[in-house]
This record gives structure tokens, C-alpha cells and sequence, in this order.
């Protein structure tokens, strides 16, 4: 088996008498995409800041590229390798592009800053970027306010790209869209995978979402992992109680509400 790209061991996040994240252990085969779901406030978006370095943790470990980053980087050369390994994209697309700025100047920034590439070839790469995300010339060179929702994530997503990553994680990428259009990001996301062989971290309270997106899911709940597997295994026959839940919870035909602490057979995917 491949040496996981991303692996962490007994991460804990507290904030004052808060246990925001206990004890999560998760590895990501290189390639390999994870889900991590669970309703709001159970520390899954927590564990991304962690892994990309936006929160520290309290205890325990985060290694990338078999690299230790559970510290904060020492340097600037050491910052920006980590920006190598791992970038996140944001659920918000249309607060997390700069509006003065359209996708062509934000993907030549990273690049300048990520490569030693000339003005050439970072056009060059600009436009690779921009055919890899369905983008073209006009878009890349539009102001983001002329761009719709699902458009601006193209752009995160080929911002994210254009460090060449190893790991993505995705923080409810495709929440703030139109279902029509998180079906045409998640089918780009799985095209892209496939071609250049970027991981995937993607965290989602939809479980619908993360069945087509992710091969290995954790759920967690009041920041514990409560279970762990395959994601058709997981969503198809939960063993914890609350995976059982958060099933039964999804509309179907038939569906009604259901309680906590009240039996969760019968519930639709």
C-alpha cells in the first residue's frame, strides 16, 4: 500500500472549555479522495483549517508528503513549500476572489510566486489552467462581479490548482451553488482527479454529495469520528446510530422528520 500523502494522528483542537476536535485520526492515499461529514459544529471544518495550517493544533499530528507540519511554518521558503502540498478552496465563491482582480491576474500571482516560470509560460499555464476548469479566454479575463456562482469556484479551483497541490481540501465547496451547477463542480472535480491524480479532502454535511465525491469517509460528531469506511459501505449500512440518523435525516419520497433518539429505520438516501 502507498505511503498515505496526508495522515494525521490524535488531532485535538480546544478552545477554552470547548473540545472542538478529539482524537481524530485520518490517512489519504495519494490520488484518493475523503469525505468528511457531519452537522454543523461537529469539528469537521476545524480539522480542515488544521490541515491546512489555518488553526494550529492542540495536540497531535498532521504529516504531508510524509513531512511533519504539525508547527507552525519556520520561514517564508517553508510556508510556501507547504502551499505546494496542500491548498483548500472555500465555500463562499463569491467571498473568496478578489473583486478587483479578474481569474487570469489571480492565477498569474500564484504562479509567480509558486514557480520560476517567465511571462511565457505563465500565460501558457494560465490558459492550461482555465481549459482544465472550463474556463475560457473571456472568463479568464473577466472581473469576478460578471462571473456566476459556479464559475467564481472554477476559479478557486484552478487558483487551488495552479501550486500543483498534492492534497485539495474542499470546505463545502459546492454548498452556495445551485444543485444543477454542484453536479457540473463535483463532475469537473472528478475529471480533474482523474487526469493529473490531486487528492481530495472534502468536507460536507451532504451526504448525497460526498457519495459521488469520495471513496473513504470519516462522520464525525461533537468532534469524535464515530465511523469510518468506505463510502458506500458508511451510507449504506451505518453501523453508529448517528450516521443512522444523519441518513434518515436526507428528504425522500415518504419522508418525515426525525427525531433524536427516535428509531432512524426505513430513511432515504
Amino acid at each position: 500500500m502507498a505511503e498515505p500523502v496526508l495522515e494525521a494522528r490524535g488531532l485535538r483542537k480546544v478552545y477554552g472549555d470547548h473540545v472542538a476536535v478529539d482524537g481524530v485520526d485520518l490517512a489519504l492515499a495519494p490520488g484518493g479522495s475523503l469525505g468528511i461529514v457531519g452537522e454543523s459544529g461537529s469539528g469537521k471544518t476545524t480539522v480542515a483549517r488544521m490541515i491546512v495550517g489555518l488553526t494550529r493544533p492542540t495536540a497531535g499530528t498532521i504529516a504531508v508528503c510524509g513531512r511533519d507540519r504539525s508547527q507552525p511554518a519556520r520561514g517564508t521558503a517553508e510556508r510556501r513549500r507547504r502551499a505546494r502540498e496542500v491548498q483548500i478552496v472555500f465555500q463562499n465563491p463569491y467571498a473568496s476572489l478578489d473583486p478587483r482582480r479578474s481569474p487570469a491576474d489571480a492565477l498569474d500571482e500564484v504562479l509567480r510566486l509558486h514557480t520560476d516560470a517567465g511571462a511565457d509560460e505563465r500565460r501558457a499555464r494560465i490558459a492550461e489552467l482555465g481549459e482544465l476548469v472550463g474556463l475560457d479566454e473571456r472568463m479568464l479575463r473577466a472581473r469576478p462581479r460578471a462571473l456566476s456562482g459556479g464559475q467564481r469556484q472554477r476559479v478557486a479551483i484552478a487558483r487551488a490548482l495552479a501550486a500543483q497541490p498534492r492534497v485539495i481540501v474542499l470546505d463545502e465547496a459546492v454548498a452556495a451553488l445551485d444543485v444543477s451547477i454542484q453536479a457540473q463542480i463535483l463532475n469537473l472535480l472528478a475529471d480533474v482527479r482523474a487526469r493529473i491524480g490531486v487528492a481530495y479532502v472534502f468536507i460536507s454535511h451532504d451526504l448525497a454529495v460526498v457519495r459521488q465525491i469520495a471513496d473513504e469517509t470519516l462522520v464525525m460528531q461533537r468532534g469524535r469520528v464515530v465511523e469510518r469506511g468506505p463510502t458506500e459501505q458508511v451510507l449504506d449500512d451505518p453501523r453508529d446510530p448517528y450516521t443512522r440518523l444523519l441518513r434518515a435525516s436526507v428528504p425522500g419520497p415518504g419522508w418525515r422528520p426525525v427525531r433524536r433518539g427516535a428509531p432512524t429505520t426505513g430513511g432515504a438516501t
